[in-house]
């Protein structure tokens, strides 16, 4: 069961990070800018104060993704730097989902450009499967 309150997402990418934030009592989630420095973590927090974090880690089904394990050393470092739970949540296919719902939705996108866009719509998607893994 998540913590109650404030949560934070991440999408970790090489470039980019991608950010979104949700409420554990509601099951929302909403992207945020995506970041390109993992010290932009750090007024995320402060700003946001979240219970926990959620990052979510690419899987593959056969064999093991390239960046799964800067990911996992991503998360831990994130579980060190804050002192908050990380939990790890299945990537796969959110990259493909968020181009698809940003398809024609050029109004609501999150800053960061179209790239740092589907990152964080990524990070949402995450998110809410998070939610929906924990109901």
């Amino acid at each position: 069961m998540p913590e109650r309150g404030t949560v934070l997402a991440f999408d970790f990418g090489l470039k980019r990070i991608g950010v979104a934030v949700g409420e554990t009592e509601l099951g929302t989630a909403h992207p945020l800018p995506a970041i390109s420095k993992i010290d932009q973590i750090e007024r995320l927090v402060t700003e946001w104060k979240p219970a926990q974090l959620v990052v979510g880690l690419p899987v593959r089904e056969a064999g093991e993704h390239p960046l799964a394990r800067r990911v996992e050393r991503f998360a831990r470092q994130l579980e060190g730097r804050f002192r908050l739970p990380v939990a790890r949540v299945d990537e796969r296919f959110t990259s493909v989902e968020a181009e698809s719902r940003l398809r024609g939705v050029k109004q609501s996108r999150p800053r960061g450009g179209p790239k740092g866009a589907i990152d964080s719509v990524a990070a949402q998607l995450i998110l809410e499967q998070y939610f929906d893994e924990a109901a």
